[in-house]
């Protein structure tokens, strides 16, 4: 599995850490479960989304994986913060993030804690 669950957060947030490849089975086993788990509690989502120096990349399956379940739970999206030093990501999220639901800020490792404080805020 290349996605494991961060504890440590707020009730009403949800973490995950990328470590090496993301494929479809990641959406399917863990990140899924785990929305629809926290949504069963609460009416919005919050992310945060760790890509530390052990994520190397999202295969295509998974980037499609996770724009159906964006669509899928549309306006449930309250916030996500994505962190890494991984500068492609760094600058793809900060261009498109206006297309993502919710609010998004992205943070580089250095600046976990005050990504965790925002998101739970």
């Amino acid at each position: 599995m290349t996605v494991k669950l961060l504890d440590d957060l707020p009730d009403n947030v949800i973490g995950f850490e990328a470590i090496g490849e993301v494929d479809d089975d990641d959406y399917e086993d863990v990140i899924l479960p785990a929305v629809e788990r926290l949504l069963g509690d609460h009416d919005a989502v919050r992310i945060l989304y760790v890509m530390g120096e052990d994520f190397d990349k999202y295969e295509a399956d998974a980037m499609w994986e996770d724009t159906k379940m964006g669509m899928h739970y549309r306006g449930k999206w309250e916030r996500i913060a994505v962190v890494t030093d991984h500068k492609g990501y760094q600058r793809s999220i900060k261009a498109f993030g206006f297309l993502m639901p919710g609010d998004v800020k992205v943070y580089p490792m250095a600046q976990l804690a005050d990504a965790k404080a925002w998101i739970g805020s």
